[in-house]
């Protein structure tokens, strides 16, 4: 189905954008030359699966040919060679079919050894993660200490006890800038409170963890809590136990506690 045209932007027949289209190797490499492979073999697999046939199309690219499926060309076809130099490779306007074969078609851009440069889809990107940012800079800023330990602990470690309440905060705010989708998770999952209580209470000498991390035992009389399911991490174990009926109530004697 051809797309709609937007006001201002020519269009072929199918909707395809008519414009000079750039591409990039991904990963940071820049080779002086890189050649892509043009046609299916057995050393190359150049196959698309066309859902609306239901099988996979041999593709090709062509310099006479107006389509890039085998089975849709005609007589002689004039290979083309595609290669990007120093990382790059401009394909101009009026060549419509070597910029579909790239941008909807080759295995090398599912696999994203390359990829075509759109500037507008970057700038959406770098709104969207720079809203994500200040959201979870904004909630940094708005939690207390307590609040704040707790995620740092996830990347820290007890050496956040250390920490005053100003450098909890600077700490957080870095945190938050540098990752702020993890922040964000951290944030949202009760078990990061549970965990850090739960560490808390071990820094503290009022829960006990076994040396071989299997068992949680309380006070001095070192009453067993629970054991560790296998391959499970000890804290969460913890966190998801405090959550129910007797864990509750563990929870709440070790809470008066750390006070």
């Amino acid at each position: 189905m051809a797309k709609a045209k937007k006001e201002g932007v020519k269009t072929t027949p199918d909707g395809w954008e008519i414009r000079s289209r750039l591409y990039e190797l991904t990963r940071g490499k820049a080779p002086l030359v890189f050649t892509v492979p043009t046609a299916h073999s057995k050393r190359k697999s150049l196959l698309w699966f066309d859902e609306d046939k239901g099988y996979n199309r041999e593709l090709r690219y062509a310099t006479n040919q107006r389509s890039v499926f085998v089975d849709e060309q005609d007589g002689h076809a004039t290979m083309g060679r595609i290669v990007f130099r120093n990382g790059t490779l401009t394909v101009p306007e009026h060549e419509v079919t070597l910029q579909k074969f790239l941008s909807l078609y080759h295995p090398y851009l599912k696999s994203k050894i390359y990829e075509e440069y759109k500037p507008k889809q970057i700038a959406s990107n770098h709104v969207a993660y720079i809203e994500l940012e200040l959201e979870a800079l904004n909630l940094a800023q708005s939690l207390d200490a307590n609040e704040l330990e707790a995620i740092l602990r996830t990347e820290q470690g007890k050496e956040v006890t250390t920490l005053s309440s100003s450098e909890l905060k600077r700490d957080g705010l870095i945190f938050a800038r540098r990752n702020p989708n993890l922040f964000l998770q951290l944030a949202g999952d009760e078990n990061t409170h549970l965990r850090s209580f739960g560490a808390k209470a071990v820094e503290n000498k009022i829960l006990h963890l076994s040396a071989d991390q299997r068992t949680f035992t309380y006070g001095e009389d070192k009453r067993k809590v629970m054991t560790v399911p296998f391959d499970e991490h000890p804290y969460t174990a913890l966190a998801a136990f405090l959550k129910t009926d007797d864990g509750m109530e563990v929870y709440k004697a070790i809470e008066k506690r750390l006070k």
